[in-house]
């Protein structure tokens, strides 16, 4: 407004050269916000395809392939092993149906699914989900068996419609640095306007014409009026979306940038985030007591005598697995090369005896190549189950039972395995007519992902307390949690928390850090309940039952990779590789973030000073004038963008990460950051007013002398850059700070400001007088001068605030 304004005025007196490049100025924006945008919605476009499933659909008697979204409610859908369920819907026929529903539950573990029946409708829960239920769920992904189902709720009135209906239900709070931004720029307009009505005032009372004392006031709003606050603002903003990107983390709200810094709590889901959502063997033990624990790192060969166990392990798998569970078996049978591998390869599948809800166990026969050759027939499931068929009793039943039972307080899931030949021939009916026996138990788990406990540990040593929420079983949780570095007695469910009000809720959350068996409302009300207690709350996930609390959390973290849109929309952030070690790597940058604005912040109010100084001055005393609206539009065009590209590159102080999080109280500008800025301003307002003053009255004409103040105020810019690189230490340990964009940007910028006052158009366009040599020797000794005054008044005023802390403390 101030730009158009002058130039303006410009026009009217004249001077189309001044108002041409004015104009310029105004219309001069940052595009880099757009850029910024547009990349963030490509990127969100291409992720949308990711969760979008082709569903087979029989329409008309005939089956036909269509998108998920075009599938209606009384659609008869085809499930089949590795299809992604479209729809909500009831399971009519079929056989052996198995499906991940971890992205709606959290669950890691497949559920089985029976058929539809009068009672299993009855059985409906509030909670979605769960074994031997006929209800099958948008989103999630069958593993085992096949069927039909009957779509029963599409949109908005399925499972995951409801949640994402939720999502809009909840409000989020506005920016708070924009907020107080705004307030500052608030605050300094309404003082400028009320100086600038009195200079104006002033100017035609001592009898200037009204253009004259239109553009001097002008020239003192723009002065006095921090308007590149909004302006550092956006970049810091965009930069820093620019920087955690690099990070392979998508910034999608920038509200989030800003409070990366001021975390105090991180919730995580466990499965798909703290784990990598896939079922792993990590133990096996044998009849007689032995165990053997698997690291899925090392290539070491099994002990003999697990072979068997592994062998007939893959032989109960199905043929071309889908299961995460049978892929892990026949993974790691490949992996050893043990028998069994190879007579999947090599035989064939004679008989599949499938999970039934009467027998949890699932038998293969498999026939040799060979002619004559025995049957081998496999076995495994619920350890009860494989007791039944191995026909245990007695001591050995009661020590399947005892180890079955140690390993699940592991967290483990825990099968067991059987083995029996059969001779050619008929075969019985039901593998109750085998004679098995017991070849061991195996441990399956969803393994932590490899850098989680680490990333947890870096935020942990930044102040930053991590929950764990989840929707699987307490003990799988607790174990995890345990391996992931975080310490918990005991994991509360949701049954623990519906019964609580808010209050109640707020002191539990206090206490406890591992949640399980937790409901999506009841997740919310945990996220909540944190707020209320003043935690800046981070929250992580990647299912639909996470997204309502990825909306009301200070800063929703989505999986880009393996989440659904609905959270990825819901999220403030996007991990593009699912890599929970990004996280602690974002709350870094966004700490750095908020040190170097403040910077960038406190530079700008500083210097702003003079310049206001400098434009006011000759309206008090009667001088010729120093800084006219194109010098102020010049200097606040080059030197605040230049030097918040410089700052916004500062690298991070040492302890960034062992310091407790920023609270929010604490303003951009405290009290001591505006009044050690306005010292260093008023320093560098006495400076080169008493050069100008020096300078007319030594005799200099009045556009030598604003060539003189000019080329001293840059030298004073730089002097205010130098000193307000750190807060903590001085401008010789600044100096041990790589940060070669300040230089360039400085580099760059001198060269401008010379060009300015030595080419002769421009000195002309600007009505400078002749710089010469020793002019510039003036100018940088006036900017040393201050820089060391500065030092010295920095290294008492630290040296106070330290004795001030200590005493305090």
């Amino acid at each position: 407004m101030f730009l158009v304004g002058a130039g303006a005025v410009y026009l009217l007196l004249g001077e189309r050269s001044e108002a041409l490049l004015l104009s310029a100025f105004a219309t001069t924006s940052v595009f880099i916000t757009v850029v910024q945008e547009f990349r963030s919605d490509k990127v969100l476009a291409s992720l949308t395809e990711l969760t979008n499933p082709i569903a087979l659909v029989i329409r008309g008697g005939n089956r036909r392939r269509i998108a998920g979204r075009d599938v209606v409610r009384g659609d008869l859908v085809v499930v089949s092993e590795g299809d992604r369920i479209p729809a909500d819907a009831v399971f009519l026929r079929g056989s052996e149906l198995a499906v991940d529903e971890s992205l709606l539950t959290g669950e890691s573990v497949a559920v089985r699914k029976v058929v539809r029946t009068p009672d299993s409708l009855a059985a409906i829960r509030q909670r979605p989900g769960g074994d031997d239920t006929p209800f099958l769920f948008s989103g999630s992904l069958a593993v085992r068996g096949q069927g039909i189902a009957e779509v029963i709720a599409t949109g908005p009135r399925s499972e995951i419609g409801k949640i994402g209906v939720s999502l809009a239900k909840i409000e989020m709070e506005p920016p708070r640095l924009k907020a107080e931004t705004g307030r500052l720029v608030r605050v300094f307009a309404i003082v400028g306007g009320i100086v600038c009505t009195a200079a104006l005032l002033l100017q035609l009372f001592t009898g200037h014409g009204w253009l004259q004392a239109l553009l001097a006031s002008i020239a003192l709003g723009m002065a006095m009026l921090p308007e590149e606050f909004p302006l550092v603002l956006t970049v810091f903003t965009v930069m820093g979306a620019w920087r955690i990107s690099q990070a392979r983390v998508l910034t999608r709200r920038a509200a989030a940038i800003e409070a990366l810094g001021e975390a105090t709590v991180l919730c995580t889901d466990k499965t798909g985030t703290l784990t990598e959502n896939r079922m792993a063997i990590t133990e096996l033990r044998l009849p007689t007591g032995e165990k053997l624990e698997i690291n899925a790192t090392t290539d070491a060969v099994a002990p003999t005598c697990f072979h068997e166990l592994l062998s007939a392990g893959a032989l109960a798998s199905q043929s071309e697995p889908v299961d995460p569970m049978d892929v892990a078996f026949v993974a790691l049978a490949r992996r050893h090369q043990v028998a069994g591998a190879n007579l999947r390869g090599s035989g064939r599948l004679e008989r599949p005896h499938g999970l039934t809800p009467q027998l949890l166990a699932v038998t293969n026969i498999w026939r040799s190549r060979l002619d004559g050759a025995d049957l081998i027939v496999a076995a495994k499931g619920a350890p009860e189950a494989i007791a039944a068929l191995c026909q245990l009793t007695g001591e050995k039943r009661s020590r399947l039972t005892a180890s079955a039972e140690d390993m699940a307080r592991n967290g483990l899931r825990v099968l067991a395995v059987a083995s029996a030949t059969q001779p050619p021939g008929a075969l019985p009916e039901t593998p109750h007519g085998f004679e098995f026996e017991l070849v061991g138990l195996v441990g399956l788990a969803d393994p932590l992902r490899a850098q989680a406990a680490d990333a947890i540990k870096r935020c942990q040593a930044a102040g930053v307390r991590v929950v764990m929420i989840t929707g699987d079983y307490p003990t799988t949780a607790l174990a995890i949690a345990r391996a992931a570095g975080i310490e918990a007695e005991k994991a509360v469910s949701s049954e623990d928390t519906e019964a609580l009000d808010t209050f109640a809720l707020q002191e539990l959350v206090r206490r406890n850090s591992v949640f399980a068996r937790i409901t999506p409302a009841e997740k919310l009300r945990i996220i909540e309940a944190l707020k209320a207690n003043g935690e800046i709350v981070a929250m992580t996930g990647d299912g639909v039952n996470d997204a309502p609390s990825l909306r009301a959390a200070h800063i929703g973290i989505a999986m880009g990779g393996r989440g659904t849109d609905v959270a990825r929309e819901a999220a403030a952030l996007v991990l593009l590789d699912d890599d929970f070690g990004s996280i602690p790597t974002a709350i870094r940058l966004g700490r750095r973030i908020f040190d170097n604005l403040r910077k960038a912040m406190g530079f700008i109010l500083a210097i702003h000073i003079p310049i206001a100084g400098l434009a006011l001055f000759p309206l008090l005393f009667g001088l010729p004038p120093i800084l006219e609206p194109l010098h102020i539009a010049f200097l606040e065009l080059i030197i605040d963008p230049v030097c918040s590209i410089a700052f916004e590159s500062e690298p991070e102080d040492d302890n960034i990460m062992s310091r407790p999080p920023r609270a929010v109280s604490v303003p951009l500008l405290s009290f001591d950051t505006f009044a050690w800025c306005v010292v260093q301003g008023v320093a560098a307002l006495i400076a080169t007013g008493a050069l100008f003053v020096g300078a007319i009255k030594y005799g200099l004409p009045a556009n030598q002398a604003r060539a003189l103040v000019f080329g001293s105020l840059i030298a004073s810019t730089i002097a205010l850059v130098l000193i307000n690189r750190t807060f903590e230490a001085s401008v010789i340990g600044a100096f041990g700070r790589p940060n070669p964009t300040l230089w360039i940007m400085l580099a760059a910028a001198t060269f401008l400001f010379t060009v300015t006052l030595r080419w002769t158009p421009a000195r002309q366009l600007f009505d400078f007088g002749d710089f010469h040599g020793h002019d510039i020797l003036i100018s940088g000794g006036v900017g040393i001068a201050l820089l060391l005054v500065l030092e010295a008044l920095k290294f008492f005023y630290l040296k106070w605030g330290r004795t001030r802390r200590a005493k305090t403390a």
